[in-house]
């Protein structure tokens, strides 16, 4: 069993990988991952219709990048970011060898034996590598997946040595690929400025400019459950960074969004990323385009893996509404803060909805009252 746990690290408390307790735990998953009532998935969560590529009915928006300095395109991606804070990007230029590599190297890499994953074990300090758990409350609630994390900008806190040399493919399929995902987050990030009638450079400038902003990988395992109607890959939250690009299994649904109260199922398009908007784009943008709760759903059938590319402000960067978008109409509802300071109540108390980012508008409104 010695395996299946870190038991130092920094955590509060040994770590267990949930792909160990899939294998080991029979038809009945341990109380720590089983989640309060109101927090569990859904029976009665609307699923869409079937259609040619597996669903239809509520979708996210889908968003054609063929053509990014049309006006068309812009007017596209800012409706999506007002009305559902997500959209999938088809058409945006990543070749799809690479999406498959990616995402092939990575499963090889969950694939290895346990003692292969734990030299890579990580700590709440960075969160830098192999792990279990998000949040560093003791005793609390636990989410069915393990994940993998890297710092990729900027530069100067990216370590190669941080990266898996197993399986061979992965350091440079991974390298390549966030070369152009860091891209295409510079091009919708002009897109986004644009909806918010701003230069397209805008966003890209409040973020740090081109390689000062920030930005880091997760990559998501979801072992079989055997009970997924008790428990979730990943509890409901808003994304605290800017923007994430998210490259799902195309054939394994998972992902939730919440919209008008109930959460809506998202159809994955082959080879689409789902971008979402994160709390310190709605910041920026004083809540012109919200990060909106989604959460991930998990399987008995089979494992899930997910590719979640954030796309952040530098860290030390103060992050407050634009000034541009702040008038007598429309008050700043935002204190400014760094990244690194809003960060830290996230890695403190673990995924809460939007509580995070609802505590920053109350505060606001205190401090002006």
């Amino acid at each position: 069993m010695s395996s299946c746990f870190n038991g130092g690290a920094g955590w509060p408390e040994p770590v267990v990988r949930v792909q160990a307790v899939s294998d080991t735990c029979g038809e009945t998953i341990p109380e720590r991952y089983v989640k309060p009532p109101n927090e569990r998935p859904s029976t009665t969560t609307p699923q869409p219709a079937a259609s040619s590529h597996g669903i239809s009915g509520p979708n996210i928006p889908v968003v054609d990048m063929s053509m990014p300095d049309s006006e068309e395109t812009a007017r596209a991606v800012e409706a999506a970011c007002r009305e559902w804070g997500f959209f999938q990007a088809v058409n945006h230029g990543v070749r799809p060898e690479l999406l498959r590599r990616a995402r092939s190297s990575w499963r090889g890499f969950f694939r290895q034996p346990a003692e292969v994953r734990e030299r890579y074990a990580n700590s709440p300090t960075t969160y830098e590598g192999y792990g279990s758990r998000l949040g560093t409350a003791k005793g609390g609630h636990l989410d069915w997946g393990d994940y993998y994390f890297l710092h990729l900008l900027p530069s100067s806190i990216k370590s190669h040595d941080k990266w898996p040399d197993l399986p061979s493919t992965l350091r440079e399929a991974t390298e390549e690929y966030s070369e152009d995902v860091v891209k295409l987050c510079r091009t919708v990030s002009s897109l986004m400025s644009r909806g918010l009638g701003l230069d397209g450079g805008r966003l890209h400038e409040a973020f740090g400019g081109e390689g000062g902003e920030g930005a880091c990988l997760r990559v998501n395992f979801y072992p079989r459950c055997p009970q997924p109607d008790l428990t979730l890959g990943v509890a409901a939250h808003s994304d605290p960074g800017g923007m994430t690009m998210l490259l799902v299994d195309d054939h394994v649904r998972g992902l939730q969004v919440r919209k008008d109260g109930q959460w809506i199922t998202v159809d994955p398009v082959p080879d689409a990323f789902i971008v979402n908007i994160g709390d310190q784009i709605q910041v920026l943008s004083n809540a012109a385009y919200k990060s909106v709760e989604h959460r991930v759903t998990v399987s008995a059938a089979e494992e899930r893996l997910s590719l979640a590319f954030f796309y952040n402000p530098r860290s030390d960067v103060p992050v407050g509404p634009m000034p541009e978008l702040v008038g007598p109409e429309s008050p700043a509802m935002y204190p400014e803060m760094t990244f690194d300071e809003y960060r830290v109540h996230i890695r403190q108390r673990g995924l809460s909805g939007k509580a995070h980012l609802q505590s920053l508008q109350s505060f606001r409104s205190a401090a002006s009252s």
